[in-house]
């Protein structure tokens, strides 16, 4: 059975499920506009999520044949996963921030080979031992995946296209490098004070610290360890400064309600903001501390504090905590509090 919610205004939910994820669901909004429903958002491309959505749209008077336009909030699957099967259904619009449309496209044309490759280098630049290397030097291929290509281009700052609501994009990257919330310029529905309403996706979650992504094209790293070399500052991105920048920035915006992804809506968006930002400085002087002798970034993640013990922790997840632990060592550099250890192989670092 569909699980809906009205949130008024002509704004609805659905719950799309996530295979074999502790999250279980992804809330996929349905908008209604002058020209058809918009949805932000689409679920994860899988049989029994595809029935969800449909069912959900079914329920919301609706169905992916009247789609009109699919606004992406960022471009991992369980986002961005269905909109080309409902693009199919119904020659809907895919908007998406250029930062993470080129992340499809290279995801499209990068050969599973290059991409274990990339890996292999990347995590050695990061100190993973030998037996976590050696599943990546083995050629083999990748579960088909080929996310579909966006055909319009969100720009930050500006009202997207959809006829009859003020719907303004708002560039917060950190958890991907073009991740945009959704300002939605309109008077609450039930007269809550605030400046309208935040589609949130997953940079703002109610009860989440959401993932800090790294994204580098393989084909600017080939045969080098690019993602630590951080010791030229300026050449180097910070995904950590660039979320808690963005964090402040929506945090002053002070909407009614924020509608995220995942978990429940609610209210007191800068309470929430405040708690994040608290959060990552407690983790920054946390790593720090750690780094009272060098580290390389795996040894740091191997030490942070997660939901569970570091051998727990599953082969494809020990990926996501490594860059994890980048993003902080990044910021710590960037920040002066911890330097990279002179002619260190693999690259250690120190706090200073």
């Amino acid at each position: 059975m569909a699980q809906t919610a009205d949130h008024g205004g002509g704004v609805r939910s659905l719950r799309v499920p996530i295979p074999d994820n502790p999250l279980g669901h992804t809330l996929v909004y349905v908008v209604d506009t002058d020209r058809g429903p918009v949805l932000v958002d689409t679920g994860w491309d899988d049989p029994d999520s595809w029935d969800a959505l449909t069912e959900g749209l079914a329920a919301c008077g609706t169905s992916a044949a009247e789609i009109h336009g699919v606004v992406i909030t960022h471009h991992h699957p369980d986002h961005h996963g269905l909109s080309g099967k409902v693009r199919e259904a119904s020659g809907a619009w895919i908007a998406m921030h250029a930062a993470d449309g080129a992340v499809v496209r290279r995801t499209r044309e990068t050969r599973a080979e290059r991409w274990f490759t990339y890996m292999a280098v990347k995590l050695a630049a990061a100190g993973a031992p030998e037996e976590h290397l050696a599943p990546l030097r083995t050629p083999r291929s990748l579960p088909g995946f080929s996310p579909a290509l966006p055909d319009r281009e969100i720009v930050p700052g500006e009202l997207l296209d959809v006829p009859g609501r003020r719907l303004r994009a708002i560039w917060t990257p950190g958890h991907t490098p073009g991740h945009v919330c959704l300002h939605l310029e309109e008077e609450h529905p039930a007269g809550l004070a605030g400046h309208g309403r935040l589609f949130s996706g997953d940079h703002l979650l109610p009860e989440i610290t959401p993932h800090i992504g790294l994204y580098e094209d393989p084909d600017d790293c080939e045969g080098t360890p690019c993602s630590n070399e951080v010791e030229s500052l300026g050449e180097v991105t910070d995904p950590l400064g660039d979320y808690l920048d963005s964090l402040e920035r929506v945090g002053r915006l002070a909407p009614a309600e924020v509608l995220p992804a995942h978990q429940h809506a609610f209210t007191d968006c800068p309470g929430r903001v405040r708690e994040l930002l608290a959060h990552h400085e407690d983790r920054l002087a946390g790593l720090r501390s750690l780094l009272t002798t060098p580290l390389t970034p795996w040894q740091l993640a191997e030490r942070m504090e997660w939901n569970r013990p570091w051998e727990q922790i599953s082969y494809g997840s020990r990926h996501i905590a490594v860059a994890e632990a980048e993003a902080h060592l990044r910021r710590l550099v960037k920040l002066g509090r911890a330097e990279a250890v002179t002619g260190s192989d693999p690259v250690a670092y120190v706090a200073v």
